[in-house]
C-alpha cells in the first residue's frame, strides 16, 4: 500500500478554516483527520459536531475521524450522518470493543481502534480481522505539537506481524509527532498512513510540506 498522508485539522488556523479545507483539497493529502475531544477521555476540548458538519461539507477527501471520548457508542450514528468516513475509537474508551466495531461498520463507516502509547498491541489479537485501521497514538493523546515517541517504531513492527499472522489487512496509522524526520522510518517499519498536524499547518507552505510526506521513498 501507498502512504497516506492525513493532515490533521487539530492544528489548521480555526479563524480561516475554510481556507485550510481548500488547501488540503488541492494537495496530495489523502484524508482529513479530525480529533475530537470530550475534556474527560483526555484533558482538552476540541471542536464537535458543528464543526466537523461544516468541514464535512467542504471535504473533498476522506474524513478520518478520530473519536478521543468516553461512551463512543453514544455517538456512532451521529458521526456516520454527520459524513464520516473512517471512525476511530479507543481501545481505553470501550468496554465492549467488538461490539463497538461491528456497531461502526453498520453504520456504514470504516473502523479503527486507537491505542495509547502505554497499550500494548497484544490487546488487539482478538479484534484484529475486524479491523480497518488501527492508530497507534505517538505522543500522549490530547494536544499538538509535542514530541514524537521514539518506542513507537517498535509497537509498528509489532502490529505489522500481528497483520501478516492473521492474514488480513488493515491501515497502520501514526498520529503524533510526525515530521520529514520520523516519516520515513515510520513508512518502513510497516505504517501507511501518517497523520500531521503542526508540521503541516505550520509550515511556511502546508502544501509542499503534504506533497514532500506523501512522496518519502522507502
Amino acid at each position: 500500500m501507498n502512504n497516506l498522508i492525513a493532515p490533521s485539522v487539530l492544528a489548521a488556523d480555526f479563524a480561516n478554516l475554510q481556507r485550510d479545507i481548500e488547501i488540503v483539497n488541492n494537495s496530495e493529502a489523502d484524508w482529513f483527520h479530525i480529533d475530537i475531544m470530550d475534556g474527560v477521555f483526555v484533558p482538552n476540548i476540541s471542536f464537535g459536531m458543528p464543526v466537523l458538519q461544516a468541514i464535512a461539507k467542504h471535504a473533498k477527501k476522506t474524513i478520518d475521524v478520530h473519536l478521543m471520548i468516553v461512551d463512543p457508542d453514544r455517538y456512532i450514528q451521529t458521526f456516520a450522518d454527520l459524513g464520516a468516513d473512517i471512525l476511530t475509537v479507543h481501545y481505553e474508551a470501550c468496554t465492549h470493543l467488538h461490539r463497538t466495531v461491528q456497531a461502526i461498520k453498520a453504520a456504514g463507516m470504516k473502523a479503527g481502534v486507537a491505542l495509547n502509547p502505554h497499550t500494548p498491541i497484544a490487546v488487539l489479537e482478538d479484534i484484529i480481522t475486524d479491523l480497518d485501521l488501527v492508530c497507534i497514538m505517538s505522543v500522549n493523546p490530547g494536544f499538538g505539537g509535542q514530541s514524537f515517541i521514539e518506542n513507537t517504531y517498535k509497537k509498528v513492527s509489532q502490529l505489522k506481524n500481528l497483520i501478516e499472522f492473521s492474514k488480513t489487512t488493515c491501515h497502520i496509522e501514526i498520529d503524533g509527532g510526525v515530521t520529514n524526520k520520523n516519516a520515513n522510518p515510520l513508512i518502513e517499519v510497516g505504517a501507511n498512513v501518517l497523520v500531521a498536524g503542526s508540521f503541516v499547518f505550520k509550515s511556511e507552505d502546508p502544501t509542499a510540506t503534504i506533497a514532500e510526506l506523501k512522496n518519502i521513498v522507502t
